[in-house]
């Protein structure tokens, strides 16, 4: 049985609940109800939330009264979110539609921020199905200008070949001069480095990931990698080796601190999405020792971004409702209808003028509701722009 899943309403007398539910920002009668829930499900259940609120009543800050937690210059979104609006055909919708109607509806909403997913759009939209050029790039920033909107970073193109091939190194030059047009501070990736569990790997990927930033640091771009939650959990780096002579066991540091600590931090950068970070949370808790005992690891997002932060200039702001059925710990819903309680996040991370929030939700787009990916989208930025610190 896990700390997370002892009986509830009895705190150890060493003090570990205590402490975890206080590094959590989790308040103890919260605690204990998720403890019973965890109890319930016989696995560690999400313990890192609050109750949904929206925007109209004050979001989950406490009201309008208090400290701006996102200040209204830093507020993104990720345009994954509303891919299916940028993808449509215009002239079969009175939606807003491609990449120019669809900045102008995110800045009606009050954004000030993007975050490209790749430069494709419906073929019908001004400028054509592909902007990923110099001439779209520079199509694409008056439009930014036009609307009042700064775009902060792209999940574009990484190099797959390593070492570097002459034609991939060539796109990734041609993709930074694409990010110096737009004015991107920063220029990413979805994926993690390397979905590999072993250290040798990671080693592999940190000297790739160091030489692809020293290329872009050069042309004033700074390169970030975005994590899911595979990438939290832990390395294995010891213990008995398997048939093909890799480790089996782990010391106990997740795959991406580990990415983190041999990765230098004037050419590397990391985007937390907060969501999956969560998930990780709920799945990577515990761990096969290199001396073959089981031990428990509660996985604390705020924290690891307190002792790396001016690692993490980006985050993706996605929101879930408790699930323990599902095998993530959470189901994705719009931001700040669900349980993580970013209030507490923000409040820890703080640098509030540094850090840039995408709002984002993966399933936001609906084949029966065409308008949903906006309309949450716009519920979104009610919600970030509520955000408030908590008075003491």
């Amino acid at each position: 049985m896990t700390d997370l899943q002892h009986t509830p309403g009895t705190d150890r007398a060493d003090g570990t609940d205590e402490a975890l539910r206080r590094t959590l920002g989790v308040g103890r009668r919260r605690f204990l109800s998720t403890c019973t829930a965890a109890a319930t499900a016989a696995i560690a259940a999400p313990v890192f939330g609050a109750s949904p609120a929206l925007a109209q009543s004050g979001g989950r800050g406490g009201g309008h009264g208090g400290e701006v937690l996102v200040p209204a210059n830093r507020r993104g979104i990720i345009l994954y979110t509303v891919r299916d609006a940028t993808g449509r055909d215009p002239l079969t919708t009175d939606l807003p539609s491609g990449f120019r109607e669809v900045f102008k509806q995110l800045s009606r909403y009050g954004y000030r921020q993007v975050e490209f997913a790749g430069y494709g759009q419906h073929a019908n939209a001004p400028g054509g199905a592909s902007l990923e050029s110099v001439a779209g790039a520079k199509l694409l920033r008056s439009w930014l200008d036009d609307y009042g909107l700064r775009a902060q970073g792209n999940h574009g193109f990484i190099p797959p070949s390593w070492p570097l091939t002459t034609p991939d190194l060539d796109n990734f030059k041609r993709n930074l001069e694409i990010a110096n047009i737009l004015g991107l501070a920063h220029m990413g990736t979805g994926g993690d480095p390397t979905g590999s569990d072993y250290r040798a790997d990671w080693d592999v990927a940190a000297d790739k990931w160091n030489a692809l930033g020293a290329i872009a640091r050069r042309e004033g771009v700074k390169l970030y990698t975005h994590n899911h939650d595979a990438a939290y959990g832990f390395l294995l780096d010891g213990g008995p080796l398997d048939a093909q002579g890799r480790p089996t066991r782990s010391s106990g540091i997740r795959k991406l601190e580990y990415f983190l600590k041999i990765t230098d931090p004037k050419l590397v950068w990391l985007e937390m999405d907060i969501f999956w970070a969560h998930v990780a949370q709920y799945k990577f808790h515990t761990y096969t020792a290199h001396d073959g005992s089981t031990r428990e690891k509660v996985f604390d997002p705020a924290g690891l971004v307190v002792r790396n932060n001016k690692r993490y200039p980006l985050f993706h702001a996605k929101d879930g409702t408790v699930n323990t059925t599902n095998g993530m710990g959470y189901d994705m819903v719009p931001f700040g209808t669900g349980v993580i309680d970013y209030t507490t996040f923000f409040s820890r991370v703080g640098e509030r003028n540094y850090h840039n929030p995408m709002v984002e939700q993966d399933n936001a787009p609906s084949s029966t509701d065409l308008a949903q990916s906006l309309t949450y989208a716009k519920i979104g930025y009610d919600n970030l722009a509520a955000l408030r610190k908590k008075r003491r």
